[in-house]
C-alpha cells in the first residue's frame, strides 16, 4: 500500500492539527485549472496564505549561468525547447564523469526534463551575471575538503554523513528526490524535504533568534508573513555545513557555511500550481556580496513521498575511508 510519510512532522501535527491542515488542503488539481489573471490566493482557517501541498523543483536549468550565456538572463521559447531536447538525448548517451564507474541505467534518477517555467538561464539570478561571487578563501576551503574527503569524515559533506543537506541546500534541485511537502498549522509552517527526510519546523510567533551561543547544523529559522509571502530568516549556524552538497550545484558544492551566514528565504504562491521560492545568501566570510537564487516550485498532488533512509551505519562512508587507506598503502594516496 502506498503511503505518504510525514516522518518527523508527526511529533508536531497532533490530531487536532491534522484536522486543521485537512481543512485547508488545496483543491484537487482538476479543479485548479484557473488562469493567473483570475486566480485568487487561498487562505488557511486562521488566515495564513495557503502554501500547503506537494511541490517539485526538478529542472535542467543550471544552478549558475553557463559561460556561453553570460549576458542572457532569459531563454526564448525556441532556445528552451532546444535545451530540453538536448538534455533528453544526453540523458541517454551521457558518458560517466572521470573517475565515475557510471550507472547501468537512469531508473533511479529524476533530475527533471524541463527548464524552469520562468525560462531563466540559471537558478542564480543575482548578481546579474548569474554567478555566485565567491572569495578566494571560500574556493580554497572547498578545494581542500573535496580533495581530502577520503582522509576523514570531517572533510565530507553533511549529506554524505547522513546528517542532512542544510539550509538553503535542501531547497536546491538534485538528481532525484526533488519533492517537498508544506504543512501549516497555527503558529507554524513545516517543510518536509524528501531528500534526507528533513522536516523544518518554522515558528511564526517568535520575533528573535536563539542566543548567539546556540549553534545548529540548519541554523535557527523564524518566519513571518509579508503580505502573501512567507519570509524565513535563518542565523545561528554552527559553521560545519556547506551551502550546497550536491553535484548539480557545480562549483558551489563544498563551499562552507560560516557561523556568520545569514539566509533569508521567501515563499510566495503566484498561482494555483506554483510557489515561487527565493533565497538570499549573505556570508561575508565566503562571498564578496550577497547573492540570490530563484526557483519555481511546481505543484504535484499525485506525488508520493516515501522515507529516504540514509543507513544508520552509513557503510558507504566507511567504505570510502577504507578505500583511501588501501590506496595509501599501495602508494597511490596523498
Amino acid at each position: 500500500m502506498k503511503l505518504r510519510l510525514l516522518t518527523t512532522t508527526a511529533v508536531v501535527l497532533t490530531s487536532a492539527g491534522l484536522m486543521w491542515a485537512q481543512a485547508a488542503k488545496p483543491a484537487p488539481k482538476a479543479a485548479a485549472k484557473t488562469s493567473a489573471k483570475t486566480w485568487t490566493p487561498r487562505h488557511t482557517p486562521d488566515g495564513q496564505p495557503d502554501l500547503q501541498g506537494y511541490w517539485i523543483n526538478a529542472t535542467i536549468t543550471p544552478f549558475e549561468r553557463p559561460s556561453d550565456l553570460t549576458s542572457k538572463a532569459v531563454l526564448s521559447d525556441e532556445e528552451a525547447a532546444q535545451l530540453e531536447k538536448s538534455a533528453a538525448q544526453n540523458r541517454v548517451d551521457r558518458p560517466p564523469r572521470e573517475g565515475d564507474v557510471g550507472n547501468y541505467n537512469q531508473v533511479w534518477f529524476d533530475s527533471g526534463t524541463k527548464v524552469v517555467k520562468t525560462k531563466q538561464t540559471s537558478l542564480v539570478v543575482d548578481p546579474p551575471n548569474g554567478r555566485v561571487p565567491l572569495t578566494p578563501a571560500a574556493e580554497a576551503k572547498r578545494d581542500f575538503s573535496l580533495a581530502h574527503n577520503g582522509d576523514s569524515y570531517e572533510y565530507m559533506s553533511m549529506w554524505d554523513r547522513c546528517i542532512g543537506r542544510g539550509v538553503p541546500g535542501d531547497m536546491f534541485p538534485a538528481g532525484y528526490n526533488n519533492a517537498y511537502q508544506i504543512v501549516q498549522i497555527p503558529g507554524y509552517v513545516i517543510i518536509l524535504a524528501e531528500m534526507i527526510h528533513d522536516a523544518r519546523v518554522i515558528p511564526l510567533n517568535r520575533t528573535s533568534h536563539l542566543p548567539s551561543g546556540i549553534r545548529q547544523w540548519n541554523g535557527d529559522s523564524i518566519g513571518h508573513w509579508e503580505g502573501d509571502t512567507l519570509v524565513v530568516d535563518t542565523t545561528n549556524f554552527n559553521g560545519k555545513s556547506w551551502v550546497a552538497n550536491n553535484a548539480a550545484a557545480g562549483r558551489i558544492k563544498g563551499i562552507p557555511e560560516s557561523p556568520s551566514a545569514h539566509i533569508v528565504e521567501r515563499f510566495r504562491r503566484v498561482d494555483a500550481d506554483t510557489v515561487l521560492y527565493e533565497v538570499t545568501v549573505e556570508d561575508p566570510a565566503m562571498y564578496t556580496r550577497p547573492w540570490k537564487v530563484s526557483i519555481p516550485l511546481n505543484r504535484d498532488e499525485d506525488y508520493k513521498i516515501y522515507e529516504y533512509a540514509c543507513h544508520e551505519g552509513n557503510y558507504a562512508m566507511v567504505d570510502i575511508l577504507n578505500g583511501a587507506r588501501v590506496q595509501e598503502q599501495a602508494g597511490g594516496g596523498k
